[in-house]
């Protein structure tokens, strides 16, 4: 069995292990469905952190503000701020965030930030190929800039062990603390609703450090299941699930 994960490095070297399993499934209320292999999220977190580092120059102490519902793109984008030793922050932080204390926004709600330093912007449907609306000035459309880096990491700051890597409404974990052991749903495949961004954030992280998969689903579909016993069960029959957080 490989070591526990503690860091983002180490927690795709482990998918990389085992490319072609999947890793991350995703389904939203209007039918889509996406599946990460383990060799597909580790391309997109390193496409991303590419990003990061080589735009904005990201490094232990720069603070995202992931204004992104939880999402497989969400859980891409925090994955690619902690390889490169920086801070996710999510909406409703204590201290409350605002454009000016970030030094990074990334949002599917461009123009809710008005006063940002920098701007990406995030289409959420898997096939889009360009944000469908008008960008603020000097934003960056994530959707056509993250496949232009490469897919495996190049350069990248070393990860600070005390250095915050999030906060919440509830305080700040630092780097070294982002790792949890394992859970009692080592290996599992995991039935995981889409609920408030940083719970979901540490619930996948959580479930993939402990050799796990996650069938992520947004809050309609969730919804959906929950009154609908059959269909619940024909998903955790396909997708092979083995826990049922629903």
């Amino acid at each position: 069995m490989a070591p526990t994960p503690r860091s983002v490095s180490d927690l795709l070297t482990v998918l990389r292990t085992d490319p072609g399993r999947p890793r991350l499934t995703w389904y939203s209320g209007d039918g889509e469905r996406v599946e990460l292999s383990g060799a597909v999220l580790d391309n997109w977190v390193s496409k991303t952190a590419n990003l990061l580092v080589e735009e904005f120059d990201a490094a232990p102490g720069y603070r995202v503000l992931l204004d992104v519902p939880a999402h497989w793109r969400s859980v891409v984008w925090a994955l690619a701020v902690w390889r490169v030793g920086a801070c996710v922050v999510t909406p409703g932080a204590d201290p409350s965030p605002d454009d000016d204390t970030a030094d990074l926004v990334v949002t599917d709600r461009p123009t809710a930030h008005p006063g940002a330093r920098d701007l990406v912007a995030v289409a959420l449907p898997a096939l889009a190929r360009r944000f469908d609306a008008a960008l603020p000035a000097g934003a960056i459309d994530a959707a056509a800039a993250v496949m232009t880096y490469a897919d495996r990491l190049g350069w990248a700051p070393p990860v600070q062990a005390g250095s915050p890597a999030l906060v919440t409404s509830t305080g700040t974990t630092v780097h070294a603390d982002l790792f949890a052991d394992p859970s009692a749903d080592e290996a599992q495949r995991v039935l995981l609703p889409a609920g408030e961004l940083a719970a979901t954030l540490v619930d996948v992280l959580g479930v993939l450090s402990a050799a796990g998969s996650v069938v992520l689903v947004d809050d309609a579909f969730a919804a959906a299941l929950r009154l609908d016993a059959a269909r619940t069960t024909a998903l955790t029959t396909s997708e092979r699930v083995t826990s049922d957080r629903l």
